[in-house]
């Protein structure tokens, strides 16, 4: 295997790519468990805060920024990436450190996401380098209106098959003081999704709904002033009350549920495939009565996203379809021949085909990382 492509400059990165007569595997941190084929192209030298105003709630970094760094900073001055990025090393057995430009590539957001947003909702500006070499740059430091293509917007969730990310803009928000989560108990899906929502139709700010059935949980955060939290947790406690008692936990880590630690490789679930279901959350009960034997379920986004733990080799959309969502596989074998992705309409997939050759007209980024190369 030849050594990684490895820039460390956008200057470099525009030479090697408008060079580029083979296919690049493009790579941040290494940590997403992307499949695709070709020379590796690695962004982790493109690295460094390059601008921070506290005051402005706003962020610059170049692309290979490692998210810890980044997070450490914000820290420092009692902020933070309010999307809360999926750190997704534990599930897929993958090492390496987190890059900005990864989480903005995948959009990672996590349980914060029916609160504030997803990652995208975030992006101020982006530069990046398309297929042809070409230099970008789109967006600014401020929220503004947009006319055309919405580059900001269609980098995020694009897994770099429309140009690599070389530097990004951020709005980040304050640290909350304190954080309060209410803990139910018993109930099934359809129980926990009522009462997910009702959390989140209610006017306390919820900022995290999650139900764990393996744990028997199910789980609202609130996050804020000490007093503030303290009251709406008590009055959200209330509104719960035909759902059963709920349990307080202060400071409460939502980590595990965000990077679904508990099916970690090496662990009771291990071996399992994992897939991502994205659905209406008033649909999520019918779709766990349609799982195949030997499942297990998580519940984040108030029944909104859905993640399955299968036997290895299952094909969870067989099970599922027809069904208005998505279904991905998020950890597998590639030799089971089960496409990661799930298919799109035909609109859609000709839409999808006609950006790819606007912005990699040669098919030389990331192939294979948003379907078949």
């Amino acid at each position: 295997m030849s050594a990684p492509l490895t820039p460390t400059s956008e200057a470099e990165l525009a030479q090697i790519i408008g060079s580029a007569t083979v296919p690049l595997s493009i790579r941040g941190g290494a940590t997403r468990g992307v499949d695709s084929t070709g020379t590796l192209l690695s962004t982790s030298e493109l690295r460094g805060i390059t601008l921070y105003e506290p005051g402005a709630l706003t962020l610059v970094a170049q692309a290979g920024t490692p998210l810890e760094d980044i997070e450490a900073t914000l820290a420092a001055e009692g902020q933070r990436l309010a999307f809360e990025p999926l750190d997704l090393r534990a599930l897929l057995g993958t090492t390496g450190t987190p890059t900005l430009g990864g989480a903005i590539a995948a959009n990672a957001s996590g349980p914060r996401r029916i609160a504030v947003g997803a990652a995208r909702d975030f992006l101020l500006g982006v530069r990046f380098v398309d297929g042809m070499g070409r230099v970008i740059s789109n967006g600014g430091r401020v929220m503004k209106n947009v006319t055309g293509y919405d580059l900001v917007k269609l980098l995020a969730g694009s897994w770099g098959t429309l140009g690599v990310l070389s530097e990004v803009s951020l709005k980040v928000l304050p640290r909350p003081e304190t954080s309060a989560t209410l803990v139910l108990h018993g109930l099934d899906v359809a129980r926990a999704v009522e009462a997910l929502s009702a959390g989140l139709g209610s006017p306390f700010e919820v900022t995290g709904a999650a139900h764990l059935p393996d744990t028997d949980e199910t789980l609202l955060r609130i996050e804020g002033q000490a007093s503030s939290v303290a009251y709406r947790a008590g009055r959200l406690a209330e509104a719960l009350t035909p759902y059963g008692t709920a349990e307080r936990r202060d400071g409460f880590d939502w980590t595990p549920i965000r990077d679904v630690t508990g099916w970690a490789q090496g662990g009771s679930r291990g071996t399992d495939d994992v897939w991502r279901v994205s659905v209406k959350p008033s649909d999520a009960p019918a779709l766990a009565a349609r799982m195949p034997e030997g499942a297990a379920l998580r519940l984040d986004w108030g029944g909104g996203l859905i993640w399955v733990a299968v036997p290895p080799g299952c094909d969870l959309r067989t099970h599922l379809v027809p069904f208005a969502g998505h279904a991905t596989q998020v950890r597998g074998d590639a030799a089971d021949g089960i496409s990661r992705l799930h298919p799109e309409p035909a609109a859609i997939a000709a839409l999808s085909a006609g950006i790819k050759a606007r912005f990699d007209p040669r098919g030389l980024l990331n192939p294979g990382a948003m379907g078949p190369a």
